[in-house]
């Protein structure tokens, strides 16, 4: 029995509200069970100087946790500098999103998806995933009401969920418990078309066969599928 008494195939509560930002283009709040994290996407009229007079436009994420996300407090970023953690989980949400991203028609522009942990308990990164591209989809429908954006730059959905072994057992969707506990823990990132845009697995304290690999895997696409429900059900509020 999980800690949480979720069965082995079961997601924590799903909850996206979109539109939480007023300023924001594109905005959200993400809950999945007590992980909470909002998403806001910002359209800015220039790109990066590498990309400058390509035609290409960009999207790019920055993640960061409130001091009191976590059960202690931790000291702010901004003071401190920011941790190798954030810096590499912000190059993940920009790698996924982009995945689902044709450059050419978003036009030389870019769209910067900010992810704010309010609260923490395991699969942020999924979460920033997850709501990042309902902010980033709400913003992108902006741009083509207001015709900006004349052919709709997003390809493909995206989603993200955290699989793991448990005590044995391969579980969805880890909270922080089983998260520490885990002697494999991993995150996948999918397209609605079940197609992997990044895997992240490591054993934490055992190694596991190709079979329980391929049971997350199958896990993750059942997880991310019901994920892309919650997040067109946001979409048509």
């Amino acid at each position: 029995m999980r800690p949480s008494g979720r069965s082995a195939d079961a997601l924590r509560p799903v909850t996206i509200e979109p539109g939480v930002s007023r300023h924001a283009e594109g905005s959200c709040l993400i809950r999945m069970g007590d992980t909470h994290v909002l998403c806001t996407a910002t359209v800015e009229e220039k790109v990066p100087s590498f990309l400058r007079n390509t035609g290409l436009g960009w999207v790019t994420a920055e993640y960061g946790m409130l001091p009191r996300a976590t059960t202690s407090r931790s000291p702010r970023e901004a003071k401190k500098g920011q941790t190798g953690r954030s810096h590499e989980i912000q190059r993940l949400i920009g790698r996924a999103l982009r995945a689902g991203l044709d450059r050419a028609a978003l036009g030389e522009r870019q769209i910067v998806i900010d992810c704010d942990v309010l609260q923490a308990d395991g699969g942020t990164r999924c979460a920033a995933i997850t709501g990042g591209w309902v902010a980033l989809r709400l913003a992108v429908d902006r741009l083509m009401a207001a015709g900006l954006v004349k052919i709709d730059p997003l390809t493909a959905q995206v989603a993200a969920v955290s699989c793991g072994i448990v005590g044995g057992e391969v579980v969805l969707d880890l909270d922080y418990v089983e998260d520490s506990q885990a002697g494999t823990d991993a995150n996948f990132v999918m397209t609605g078309d079940g197609r992997l845009v990044e895997v992240q697995a490591s054993a934490e304290g055992t190694t596991f066969g190709q079979e329980q690999l391929a049971r997350m895997m199958a896990l993750a696409e059942q997880g991310c599928r019901a994920l892309m429900a919650a997040q067109r059900a946001a979409l048509e509020r």
